[in-house]
């Protein structure tokens, strides 16, 4: 319990966690990108990864462990905001600037934070509980994850506000990411500007990629 109060109540403390939770997620977000990318590759070939996940008893282990990890970086961020909200009660009839080196995707962590929480549960709804159809693999009767993506993503609606997600968390990620190394105590000023610049590149990596995916099986879908 003193170990729990002490990462509630330090700011430090909290920021860390923040940031090792963050790396994590940013490494979760890379791996799925790229077992994604298995769906250019074709049907066969995506839903046999998709069954080898879901098939492996371990899976519920990991995404018990990806809820913990993502709760808790939610939890940390909501109560540092508050907590910086509480401590500036003014509201400033003209906005200041929020300090030396603020961005926009920095002055905007909460709000894109909640816009990828919307983005997650709709993305679960649609796709992890979406339309389930079957198909034959190697002799197997599985899941055709493979036709609930294409037929989604038919739809030019649901393929522009999945991007604009994308480009959401795009922002949301050049900051995150960086400021994750920040966090933990990795700042040394040597090392800090190539950090921003891999932070920003990851942040165009996800964006285009993940769009990239869904633009192709928007147009897949309607060969």
């Amino acid at each position: 319990m003193s170990a729990l109060r002490f990462y509630l109540t330090n700011s430090v403390a909290k920021k860390q966690v923040m940031g090792v939770t963050g790396l994590l997620l940013c490494g979760f977000l890379l791996s799925h990108m790229l077992g994604n990318f298995l769906l250019m590759v074709g049907a066969d070939a995506f839903n046999k990864y998709a069954y080898t996940l879901t098939s492996n008893p371990l899976i519920y282990v990991a995404e018990a462990g990806l809820l913990v990890i993502f709760l808790t970086h939610l939890f940390m961020a909501l109560k540092l905001t508050m907590e910086n909200k509480a401590a500036r009660p003014v509201n400033y009839y003209m906005k200041q600037p929020t300090g030396r080196g603020a961005t926009f995707a920095s002055s905007t962590m909460p709000y894109t934070g909640m816009l990828i929480l919307f983005f997650i549960i709709m993305h679960l709804i649609n796709f992890k509980y979406g339309s389930v159809y079957m198909t034959t693999l190697n002799g197997m009767e599985v899941r055709d994850l493979y036709k609930t993506v294409i037929e989604y993503f038919a739809s030019p609606l649901n393929v522009g506000m999945y991007v604009v997600f994308m480009i959401v968390i795009g922002i949301h990620v050049s900051h995150g990411f960086w400021s994750a190394f920040q966090s933990i105590g990795f700042n040394h000023p040597k090392y800090m500007p190539a950090i921003k610049f891999l932070s920003k590149l990851y942040a165009v990596v996800l964006t285009v990629g993940y769009s990239t995916i869904a633009i192709w099986c928007h147009v897949k879908g309607g060969m």
